[in-house]
């Protein structure tokens, strides 16, 4: 029964360090937002390389 414990402990914990992030970029007078949800911290890491590689959109945690 314990290690059922933990096992369910550690999945909440998992489960809960997803967040959602936005993905804003402005050229020309125009913007435009790419919404990412339910990251995990190495995938929120990658998605924003990825959308500052340009120096036109800015990342943000919603």
């Amino acid at each position: 029964m314990k290690k059922v414990l933990v096992a369910v402990a550690v999945v909440a914990f998992f489960a809960s360090c997803k967040k959602d992030y936005t993905c804003t970029c402005t050229a020309f007078g125009v913007s435009t937002s790419v919404d990412y949800n339910d990251l995990s911290k190495s995938e929120a890491d990658d998605a924003e390389t990825a959308c500052t590689a340009t120096g036109i959109c800015t990342w943000a945690e919603k």
